[in-house]
């Protein structure tokens, strides 16, 4: 299925929106070197005031706990895959909600493919962590249950991994096509377990590559709220009743608010999904938030 979102503006250029005049507000910055190549972002539920960030490919299987100003809190590290050199491959996005039981999670989709080579990506599931000591960094281990998915149409790069807790899916949107395609995984499985990804759909992004590659997304907390971005632009969907997210995903969207970063690919909504934050690629880069009105 293929639908034409017809979004003006979207091109090559910053947008008609001029850059200063975007209500942006600056929480601070990264204050670690360590966070160099930010590909994913998440609000965490129990260390209130805080994000889940984490690395692209060439880093370890590791996340950070920051605070809201970009300060480092925590590094978290898990065991991965033994027979990689880094564990993981490409970790380009990350989501907080619940699990098993009810329990609350961190999901890191290690679903990156430049080439679009791999045969299966991994899904992490690990227990959210509670940070104990909020004056010191704290190094920590955490266990993490993978889960391999593999497309039933080829290898995709995608670097956007979201959570609907409303239909308990896991959602992936490809990246580097003309039409990005959107699939989706059961979000409860059991450890090592392997799958096959449901495509569900097609989306077409009008514009050059930077408007039309898909770099992230977030799914808000009660399911009502959707974001995918762009490298220049974040698209917004409001979901009115419990229709399946992927069918949602095929209406228009909004365009909100966005200051085009050097090479922002993190998104993430704000505990309650009152606003969301971005933040960049790079060394030191601000940490954006912007309200939803």
């Amino acid at each position: 299925m293929n639908i034409y979102l017809l979004l003006m503006g979207v091109t090559s250029s910053l947008s008609a929106i001029a850059q200063d005049s975007i209500p942006a507000v600056i929480k601070g910055r990264l204050n670690a070197d360590i966070n160099n190549e930010t590909s994913g972002l998440a609000a965490s539920s129990v260390n209130k005031g805080s994000l889940y960030i984490h690395n692209d490919s060439g880093d370890t299987s590791r996340f950070f706990l920051i605070g809201k100003d970009g300060t480092l809190k925590a590094i978290y590290t898990f065991k991965a895959n033994p027979l990689m050199k880094n564990g993981v491959t490409d970790c380009e996005d990350i989501a907080v909600s619940r699990g098993p039981k009810g329990k609350r999670y961190v999901y890191i989709g290690d679903i990156g493919d430049n080439s679009a080579k791999r045969k299966y990506i991994t899904v992490y599931r690990i227990k959210e962590p509670k940070l104990k000591l909020p004056d010191k960094v704290l190094a920590g281990q955490v266990n993490a249950d993978p889960l391999y998915l593999k497309y039933p149409d080829g290898p995709r790069d995608a670097e956007t991994l979201m959570v609907d807790p409303v239909e308990k899916l896991f959602y992936i949107i490809s990246k580097r096509e003309d039409s990005v395609s959107v699939y989706t995984a059961p979000l409860l499985f059991k450890p090592n377990d392997t799958a096959t990804l449901t495509k569900r759909c097609t989306l077409f992004f009008e514009g050059a590559n930077n408007g039309k590659w898909i770099s992230g997304g977030s799914i808000s907390g009660d399911g009502s709220q959707v974001l995918v971005k762009s490298y220049l632009n974040v698209f917004y969907w409001k979901r009115k009743n419990k229709e399946p997210l992927w069918q949602l995903l095929m209406t228009p969207p909004l365009k909100m608010p966005y200051k085009v970063e050097q090479q922002g690919e993190a998104i993430g909504f704000a505990t309650g999904g009152n606003g969301y934050y971005t933040i960049s690629e790079g060394m030191h880069p601000e940490v954006y938030y912007y309200e939803i009105k």
